[in-house]
């Protein structure tokens, strides 16, 4: 079973919560008076691919990444 790590450039997050509302993996918290997006797990796997690659292809100032990590392949 291929594993992916997710990353999100949490500073960079603007609160919009797309990814949010589309993926169980993805959860807004308070940081410092501000609403970011916050990932639950960072390791997923084929499973748990597609919820999390819409996620991040739905965050419109493109800070979740997803790596492949049995190639290194940036999937998104």
């Amino acid at each position: 079973m291929t594993k992916y790590k997710v990353e999100h450039e949490i500073e960079e997050c603007i609160g919009c919560g797309a990814c949010a509302a589309i993926s169980s993996n993805w959860e807004m918290v308070d940081v410092d008076g501000e609403e970011k997006s916050q990932i639950l797990k960072s390791e997923i796997n084929d499973s748990e691919l597609e919820d999390n690659k819409q996620a991040a292809e739905s965050c419109p100032v493109a800070i979740i990444h997803i790596t492949n990590l049995d190639t290194d392949e940036k999937i998104i």
